[in-house]
């Protein structure tokens, strides 16, 4: 969330922000509206407060019919005013959530992904005197994916992980979490079925709502009616509003980890490396990376979150810290991978700057994105409530960035693709095999 002071006195700004990120301007016009409104209302009912208050003073000397009269017609247009300013607090505030963070004057204004800067291209493609599988028919010739029964049992983007591909997704969980550990991350492992909240202060909501599967609310009327409907209640126009979602990374609680208090400036910064299961609906991608497991409802990742002083200077270095971290897995994989300096038409509405990582995938034979790594800025902190004490007393919000460590499936199709041998075996890279236990997969 933007400080409304700052709206005020940067609309313009606002604006451009938002049509630089393909969505509509008109929302900053409605919040300053509304903001006028309800600041009008507050004057109108504190002069109201005050004067029925002074009124009351008099009547305890000075009953009166006429000041009687008087003092019931100012209780009226307060009971009138009250529920207009709550009407009125509550739009503001849906109109503020709309409203899009603004970006640094590094970032590149583009419409879509044509609009991204390769920053860096490190490693090389490898080179196979063979034709080289995809994910897919090397998981099925080495019985480690099974897509087939995934979608029969969970639907649609269902799988299965057997054998080694079980051990090499735990052993990439464990190595990401030692080498954050080494850099002074606390590991956390946080409940994933969030209330609506916790999207909200992440910045996911409300641009994301549909992207998010909820979960039906422990309402006893709405469950007998769920019951009663039976496996055909997706289809019925039950009318529920959830509050509980399942989160598609640990960003998400991790943001509200702090929510609501004040830390110190000595505590700051603080770093978080957050395992978790992952769940997706992925209903912008519909008719995308349908076979497979590149793009899937539920994975495994482990996601860095920092909270740092108020400073951009800082966010800048730790927004190429956690690039660092994510690169050096990928180095010590031995993958080839490129780094984008991501343009405004293609990143999220909280974020002011945004790298991504995309690592090379020969059955792709291109490169796929395996990290983001953005910073959020105050954006996250306004709207959780995270403020610290600066050495100089003063409160300030928390600057809060994230960054994916890796992500499980994706990282699996990279490493199969690019390790895989003529003879239809997979080698494992050996920083990964103390992890996994073996070196080998045939």
């Amino acid at each position: 969330m933007i400080d409304i002071q700052y709206i005020r006195d940067n609309p313009d700004q606002i604006k451009q922000a938002a049509i630089n990120k393909n969505l509509n301007p008109d929302v900053v016009d409605q919040v300053l509206d509304l903001d006028q409104k309800r600041r009008a209302l507050e004057t109108e009912i504190q002069q109201l407060r005050a004067k029925r208050n002074q009124l009351n003073d008099q009547l305890k000397n000075e009953r009166t019919d006429e000041l009687i009269q008087e003092s019931q017609a100012l209780k009226q247009q307060l009971n009138d005013k009250e529920p207009e300013l709550k009407q009125v607090n509550q739009n503001f505030t849906t109109a503020m959530l709309q409203v899009p963070n603004t970006t640094l004057e590094e970032v590149p204004v583009g419409k879509d992904s044509s609009g991204n800067v390769v920053v860096k291209t490190v490693g090389d493609k490898p080179q196979f005197d063979f034709t080289p599988k995809n994910h897919i028919d090397l998981g099925l010739s080495l019985n480690l994916l099974d897509v087939d029964r995934g979608s029969k049992v969970a639907g649609y983007r269902g799988y299965y992980l057997k054998n080694q591909a079980v051990a090499m997704q735990f052993g990439l969980m464990r190595y990401a979490l030692d080498k954050l550990n080494a850099k002074g991350f606390t590991s956390i492992m946080p409940p994933i079925i969030n209330r609506k909240e916790a999207f909200v202060n992440s910045g996911h909501f409300p641009w994301g709502e549909a992207e998010s599967y909820a979960l039906i609310p422990d309402d006893p009327d709405t469950l007998d009616i769920v019951s009663e409907l039976g496996a055909q209640y997706k289809n019925s126009k039950l009318d529920y509003k959830s509050d509980t979602y399942l989160a598609g990374t640990a960003e998400v609680p991790l943001v509200s980890f702090h929510a609501g208090e004040t830390l110190n400036e000595k505590d700051l910064p603080i770093t978080y490396a957050g395992f978790s299961p992952c769940y997706r609906r992925e209903v912008g991608n519909y008719g995308k990376d349908t076979r497979g497991i590149y793009r899937v409802h539920e994975f495994m990742k482990i996601e860095q979150v920092v909270l740092c002083v108020n400073d951009f200077d800082e966010s800048r270095k730790w927004h190429e810290m956690l690039l660092q971290n994510a690169e050096e897995m990928l180095s010590d994989f031995g993958l080839h991978y490129q780094v984008l300096l991501m343009c405004t038409g293609d990143m999220g509405e909280p974020q002011m700057k945004k790298y991504d990582i995309e690592t090379w995938m020969p059955g792709r034979d291109t490169f796929g994105e395996t990290a983001s790594n953005s910073i959020m800025g105050e954006f996250q902190a306004r709207r959780a409530g995270i403020k610290y004490r600066a050495a100089d007393g003063t409160l300030k919000y928390v600057h809060m960035l994230n960054n994916t460590a890796i992500a499980s499936s994706r990282m699996l199709i990279a490493l199969w693709e690019n390790y895989q041998q003529k003879d239809g075996s997979i080698k494992i890279p050996e920083a990964l095999v103390p992890y996994v236990g073996f070196d080998t997969i045939n």
